[in-house]
């Protein structure tokens, strides 16, 4: 069973359904239908055109739901007809579609949280994690956000703020290896940037560039995290890094800024440095300062810390820290780092430990258990 090639699908028989008439929520359930007969299926006898299977089989599904439903029975003239049979077009609707999740009855934060869902493939658990919310709060607020535009029509497509928004969370979820979503998530926003001239579109397009540069050194080959610092820099990839500069030189020449031209200066002051102690630190900080200013984000000033540690030593770096809330994601793993810059082994080995057992994958719990080990075998020397 190809599992990618169900995936990759998706999002155009979703658009289609739309298209022909179904509201969004009865739409997707019925997609979800057909890939579960799919599974099915298909092990024993694969279609010719699979687009085509998904397309009349989920449209079936949804006539059955819509005429299974009273309350919908008003609606039947306009879904009795089914499809003519034969190949689906061959049209890419999964941008069109992430436009239409941005829906304007939407809140931005919903809307983003039903694309990642519906047309990312993201579970309920990963959009969480991306949020800062615990899951059953997300799940709330995509049940929430289904109800509101179930029988809405998608006439009115959302803004490219909220687009910017999902894309960005999709690349982010694919960038950690957990979904493996990021070269979608730049396919897609190369389109946008060739249909509407926005520099955050250019700055959102470089930051991805910049950072899927680096992906080949990210893991050693046994999986293990290699930190930014100890990455081989003779793997990233220069000419993406190179594509990347270039478009964001374009867009900060507009005098614009916006949160990911900010961001991807950050990545490219990174990717411009030679080795690691060539970082231009003090630079970074700067960009920090801009990214706050314009996001008001705890993660951007936790990982602003680090670069006060950087630029200025650890002992900046900490205080810095000092006045972030505890409680956010990765600030025991930051703490730990800063107190290992400062000399401090024993409270490091410990911070390392602890984050260690609140990582959120096991990639970086594997990463922050060997740190801490590290950090105990220089002390019992």
């Amino acid at each position: 069973m190809d599992e990618a090639l169900l995936r990759s699908l998706t999002p155009s028989v979703l658009a289609i359904l739309v298209r022909r008439g179904a509201d969004f929520a009865a739409a997707e359930d019925a997609v979800q239908e057909a890939l579960v007969e799919a599974v099915r299926v298909w092990p024993a006898d694969q279609p010719r055109d699979p687009k085509g299977w998904l397309v009349t089989v989920a449209w079936r599904k949804f006539l059955d739901a819509t005429r299974a439903d009273t309350a919908r029975r008003r609606r039947e003239d306009l879904v009795d007809e089914e499809p003519a049979p034969g190949p689906a077009p061959a049209v890419d609707d999964t941008l069109q579609l992430y436009f239409l999740c941005a829906h304007p009855s939407l809140t931005p934060s919903s809307a983003v949280a039903l694309t990642l869902r519906a047309v990312g493939g993201l579970t309920t658990r990963q959009i969480a994690q991306a949020y800062l919310v615990p899951e059953a709060t997300m799940a709330q607020r995509i049940s929430r956000a289904k109800r509101t535009v179930s029988g809405a029509r998608f006439d009115r497509p959302g803004d490219v703020a909220t687009v910017l928004r999902v894309l960005y969370l999709v690349f982010n979820e694919g960038y950690s290896g957990d979904v493996d979503l990021a070269a979608e998530a730049i396919r897609l926003t190369r389109q946008l940037a060739a249909q509407v001239d926005h520099p955050e579109v250019a700055g959102l397009l470089a930051l991805m560039l910049l950072h899927h540069a680096r992906r080949a050194a990210r893991t050693a080959p046994d999986g293990s995290l290699v930190p930014l610092a100890e990455q081989d820099r003779g793997r990233w990839d220069t000419g993406s890094i190179a594509e990347g500069v270039a478009i964001l030189q374009a867009a900060l020449a507009r005098d614009r800024l916006g949160e990911f031209q900010a961001q991807a200066a950050i990545a490219a002051l990174h990717a411009d440095a030679p080795t690691a102690e060539e970082t231009d630190w003090v630079q970074i900080v700067e960009w920090y300062d801009e990214l706050a200013r314009l996001t008001d984000s705890p993660v951007v000033r936790l990982n602003r810390a680090v670069a006060v540690g950087e630029a200025d030593g650890p002992r900046a770096g900490l205080a810095a820290l000092a006045a972030l809330d505890d409680a956010l994601p990765r600030h025991t793993a930051v703490a730990a780092y800063l107190h290992e810059r400062d000399g401090d082994l024993t409270t490091a080995a410990r911070l390392y430990a602890e984050a260690a057992r609140k990582a959120p994958d096991l990639a970086e719990r594997d990463h922050l258990t060997r740190q801490a080990a590290r950090l105990n075998a220089r002390r019992s020397r």
